[in-house]
């Protein structure tokens, strides 16, 4: 069985949003009409308590943007975004979210991120989903969404290694693309057997 993967396509990424991604809302509808093609349709959906420690505003001197080091490795710090409740946590008003079999929310834990729709970024904790597509049949997957080098890039390379066959759609994703961020997300995708379509 073959599963459309939506990647966090919220409010705050969008323009105007808290963490806009340039060009967010234009893949909005050309996913909609996607979701037909597919036995089952996920949508992840980013969920953080306010006062996030992977937001800036809880690191003193520190602005959006720039890397600490945390526990579990290098973190980037990004402006208060996706906060649970909140309008720019919400789907885009257009995205048809009624399709969704599942949405899978992710870091919601305070004292880690979770770009991944299956691990935190302590690369351990799992998120669940891999176990919900396994007892579904679900082998193949395909993946839209925000943003192609951080979360889309993420939850691909982590299908990859669980097993699971693995496309990204990349006419349907939008990348922040900080400091050479798409480039290096495009090769360690391939490098796991990611299609890039």
């Amino acid at each position: 069985m073959h599963a459309l993967l939506v990647i966090d396509v919220q409010n705050d990424f969008c323009p105007g949003g808290a963490l806009a991604v340039t060009g967010g809302d234009e893949i909005v509808m050309p996913i909609n009409a996607l979701m037909a093609e597919f036995d089952a349709v996920i949508l992840t959906q980013d969920w953080h308590p306010a006062g996030h420690s992977s937001f800036a505003s809880q690191h003193a001197g520190k602005a959006p943007l720039e890397m600490i080091e945390m526990t579990y490795g290098p973190q980037v710090l990004w402006p208060d975004h996706c906060v649970q409740g909140s309008q720019g946590a919400a789907f885009h008003a257009d995205l048809d979210s009624d399709r969704a079999d599942l949405i899978v929310r992710k870091g919601y834990n305070p004292a880690i991120d979770s770009y991944s729709a299956f691990f935190e970024n302590d690369h351990e904790t799992p998120t669940g989903l891999e176990g919900y597509l396994r007892t579904r049949g679900i082998d193949r997957l395909t993946l839209v969404g925000l943003a192609t080098d951080f979360c889309v890039n993420y939850s691909a390379v982590d299908a990859a290694k669980l097993g699971f066959d693995v496309t990204v759609r990349t006419d349907l994703c939008r990348a922040i693309d900080l400091d050479g961020s798409l480039d290096a997300a495009r090769q360690g995708m391939a490098a796991a057997g990611v299609a890039l379509v």
